[in-house]
């Protein structure tokens, strides 16, 4: 890999880090955030952080078919570092926030500064041959993977030092990337390869018709938005579900986060490229599916921390999922339109976003009230199996190969 296209890669997958330590930061200190700013009960607490969920997936859902074709009008550095300093503003309002209004805003912006995975993901197709993509989207989703090890990790332990300290942490680590992509991230989209930004588009009814007229596409995007919708248990619930289940403290939510990610991460990194070129993108995907899915069957089930540390081993299969349909749903786009078709898996992952709380958060919010016939803290792990059937069902009707 020649140095431009190492950089690019470099900063992508820090880029992306950041994107995912500033979202699972949050993670352990939100449900009780949420329940000493609000003064609310468990269960109360989760039905705030379905809705706050829900702006959120919204607000990325309407955001990231406009960056990612404002990536193929005006080039990938320009969108991306206007998203990475977005998220420095926003933990910057996190910090100081006091009130459930300001941090509802907060993970607004969070959504709709979170988009820049698109545009980063079209980065990485720009400069990586195709046969390469599945390996190089590995090491985003590693950096994803290592993003959900550090914010956790902080998240529960710079707690000692105030509620609001990790946020000024993630705050400080985006502008530092702000300020790295701003020295050394190249420009990747050649002109000749650009396009006029056109509204129609640049939104989720556009970005949808771009999707059927594309031989394909349509099938590999509904797989991924089932998986997505199976995915989002972990960030959605995983929190609530530690206190709920296990009685968990912050800090051994922290530390149970890290350790998923530790996990996926040394799984992308170790595994996924091998996985990929072995078993091709369509295989591979489906091993993560079923390993996925003897996961959640079994979190929905387990009272045992210790069963939960070592069902770890299975989640570790899960990381060959995303990297092998990105790479499959890449392949079926043009260079003038890689961030168009970025964009419309951040809109898959957006349109899972938003019904995600609505289908797992809010039956826990029931399961784990004092109406519930049965306490059942469990309950979306057994839901996100059934999205994950589907999604590999729809897998397994793709045509075979290692381009499939």
């Amino acid at each position: 890999m020649s140095s431009p296209n190492r950089h690019t890669v470099t900063f992508i997958a820090i880029t992306i880090f950041i994107d995912a330590m500033g979202f699972g930061l949050v993670m352990p200190v939100l449900p009780r955030l949420l329940m000493g700013v609000g003064g609310l009960d468990l269960a109360d607490a989760i039905g705030v952080g379905t809705w706050m969920g829900l702006a959120m997936a919204v607000a990325s859902f309407i955001a990231a078919p406009v960056l990612g074709n404002l990536s193929d009008a005006v080039g990938r550095r320009p969108v991306l570092l206007v998203a990475l300093g977005g998220l420095a503003v926003d933990y910057a309002l996190l910090a100081l926030a006091h009130t459930l209004p300001l941090i509802f805003l907060g993970r607004v912006l969070s959504g709709l500064f979170g988009g820049s995975y698109a545009p980063a993901q079209a980065a990485i197709a720009d400069v990586t041959a195709p046969q390469d993509r599945a390996r190089n989207f590995a090491m985003v989703s590693a950096g994803f993977g290592v993003g959900f090890v550090v914010g956790p990790a902080l998240g529960g332990l710079l707690t000692g030092w105030g509620d609001r300290a990790p946020f000024v942490a993630a705050g400080v680590l985006a502008g530092l990337n702000f300020l790295y992509g701003l020295t050394v991230f190249p420009e990747t989209l050649a002109r000749v390869n650009r396009r006029s930004f056109t509204p129609s588009r640049a939104n989720p009814l556009g970005s949808w018709r771009v999707l059927r007229a594309q031989p394909g596409m349509l099938n590999v995007a509904l797989v991924l938005l089932f998986w997505q919708l199976a995915g989002l248990v972990y960030p959605l619930t995983w929190s609530f579900y530690g206190i709920a289940q296990f009685g968990w403290s912050d800090r051994m939510i922290g530390l149970s986060l890290a350790a998923v990610g530790v996990t996926i991460a040394l799984a992308q990194i170790f595994l996924t490229g091998r996985a990929v070129r072995r078993l091709g993108e369509r295989d591979a995907a489906t091993v993560g599916i079923i390993g996925a899915a003897i996961g959640f069957v079994t979190y929905a089930f387990t009272t045992s921390t210790l069963v939960a540390f070592a069902v770890l081993a299975a989640v570790a299969v899960q990381s060959l999922v995303q990297p092998s349909v990105m790479a499959m749903l890449s392949s079926r786009a043009t260079p003038e339109t890689q961030g168009e078709v970025q964009g419309i898996a951040s809109m898959t992952t957006g349109i899972a976003g938003v019904i995600a709380p609505m289908v797992l958060t809010w039956p826990m919010a029931w399961f784990t009230g004092p109406a519930a016939p049965v306490h059942f803290p469990g309950v979306p792990f057994l839901i996100s199996t059934g999205f994950a059937l589907i999604a590999l069902v729809l897998l397994r009707r793709l045509p075979a190969g290692v381009r499939a």
